[in-house]
């Protein structure tokens, strides 16, 4: 278990307006204020964008390099470029850009290290690629120095550029906040002097308590996607379960019954079957979900006992199912776009004209189709608007300007008319297909009367959750009303008196 400490003997400590103040005890009135100066071990690329982001916003910095005459070139002419002992000796706070592999050098300098804030900036190349993290494995080689972790998760682009957004307010030249940086130590006070650098730097230091928080802070730039992982997953493995049903439906069946060809239909029109089904069972799963958590609530009469792993999970992926059935929704409409430009298409409409010629039709004009088609482009139309407005505040700097009511509406309220208007699309497509005997191939229905099922169900089961019965017991339960079942099971903890219990 880590020791967390309060007091070490640092020889001096910043200040909130980016000065250093020489003796931590000493008071304001008499302490000597001076520009920071902070060293930098390593001439790398994350040491060089971050001398430069310090000469930004200020500071005075000493790199510690092997080749300090060779690492010069590569560093601003206002930077002391040094060897590793003299750099060390010139700040309290050292910035080690090192990797875990190099610590080696450091066992030179312990006695110059000692009392001065060591911030670990190092990553791995995997997960939990070793025992204990390297933050913990420094502290373990330099007791006595307070071994910091922070700045890890910060790329070295994103270190030496700022926004283009004027908007931001900069730091002393051109200093901007944008990115956080997650800071752990088991000093408490070495802890707040960097986090109070980090906001020095314009960055958003987030305090993650002890140093045995390092290894999820090393583990944080490299994991790929974690939240989309469940999200994709399913969006494959829907689009592979559609493609395949299409293609039994539509290229087995006429090839085995009538020896027809129609191999040609796979890069684009069995793709395109198969995007918006599996898009609107994407946005009907994101719904689904929070319906399920309402029966849980129902069915235990509180919203305070815990939801199942597996619904909790579902609950945390819903935006990204969201996205998910936006982006298959825009492609889906591209492909669209282009059925048209076939040259199969082409001589499907030069066949037509033909035997609608030796036909002696004059008019093919049909009223009820071209209504039909009018009306599903339309709600196709209002379907993709409505989720492109779903999409855009789910936008971290559009969510914040917005309330929770105003968020709730957007995302819960129009993102069930999206769904309503979508399902409203797919049955003006089909239209009276599902009631033909010829659609049913190899008895399989067709496409849009599978990917309508969970729409149908989700919606129906709001119409349910609604209802007044249910609605007006699922609000009570919502504003913290529990069912006497669960009061009983909660033991002699309900007879607490309220100012007593603390509800975590």
């Amino acid at each position: 278990m880590d020791t967390i400490y309060t007091h070490t003997s640092h020889p001096s400590m910043f200040l909130p307006n980016g000065y250093v103040k020489n003796g931590p005890t000493d008071p304001p009135a008499h302490g000597h204020i001076s520009r920071p100066t902070v060293a930098v071990l390593g001439s790398g690329d994350f040491s060089k964008c971050l001398t430069i982001r310090l000469l930004r916003c200020g500071f005075h910095v000493v790199v510690g390099s092997r080749q300090p005459k060779r690492a010069a070139e590569f560093f601003p002419h206002v930077v002391d470029v040094t060897h590793h002992e003299d750099a060390v000796g010139k700040a309290a706070v050292v910035f080690l850009a090192i990797r875990r592999e190099h610590y080696s050098v450091l066992w030179d300098l312990k006695h110059l290290l000692d009392g001065k804030i060591l911030v670990d900036v190092s990553n791995n190349r995997r997960v939990n690629q070793y025992p204990e993290s390297n933050a913990e494995y420094l502290a373990s080689l330099l007791p006595d120095s307070t071994v910091v972790k922070g700045f890890n998760v910060i790329s070295a682009w994103a270190m030496q550029s700022g926004p283009k957004d004027a908007s931001r307010q900069p730091c002393w030249d051109s200093c901007y906040t944008y990115s956080k940086v997650y800071i752990c130590s088991n000093s408490v006070e070495g802890r707040q002097q960097i986090m109070e650098l980090t906001r020095q730097l314009n960055f958003i230091p987030v305090d993650m308590g002890a140093l045995s928080s390092s290894r999820e802070i090393e583990n944080m730039p490299l994991r790929l996607f974690p939240d989309w992982k469940g999200p994709v997953l399913a969006a494959v493995a829907l689009s592979i379960f559609f493609f395949v049903y299409s293609f039994i439906r539509d290229i087995i069946h006429p090839y085995v019954k009538s020896n027809q060809s129609d191999f040609y239909k796979i890069p684009i029109e069995m793709v395109n079957r198969t995007l918006p089904t599996v898009a609107i069972t994407l946005l009907a799963l994101v719904y689904l979900a929070g319906q399920l958590a309402a029966v849980h609530q129902l069915y235990y009469g509180t919203k305070y006992r815990r939801f199942p792993h597996w619904l909790e999970g579902w609950l945390q992926s819903r935006k990204q199912l969201g996205l998910l059935s936006f982006f298959l929704g825009c492609v889906h409409v591209l492909y669209s776009l282009c059925l048209p430009m076939r040259r199969s298409e082409r001589y499907l409409l030069l066949n037509m004209a033909y035997q609608q010629f030796h036909a002696n039709v004059e008019n093919s004009w049909n009223e009820e189709e071209v209504w039909r088609v009018e009306m599903y482009v339309s709600f196709g139309i209002m379907s993709l608007g409505l989720l492109s407005l779903l999409a855009i505040t789910s936008l971290p700097s559009v969510n914040s300007a917005l309330n929770w009511r105003e968020f709730s509406f957007i995302q819960s309220t129009l993102g069930y008319i999206a769904l309503l208007i979508a399902t409203f699309h797919a049955l003006l497509f089909g239209w009276k297909k599902a009631f033909e005997e010829d659609a049913y191939r190899f008895y399989l229905p067709p496409n849009f009367v599978v990917a309508l099922a969970l729409p149908v169900c989700v919606i129906l089961g709001k119409v349910f959750l609604l209802t007044p019965c249910v609605g007006r017991r699922l609000h009570r339960i919502k504003r913290g009303a529990e069912s006497s079942q669960y009061q009983e099971s909660v033991g002699a903890a309900a007879h607490v008196s309220p100012e007593r219990v603390t509800v975590m």
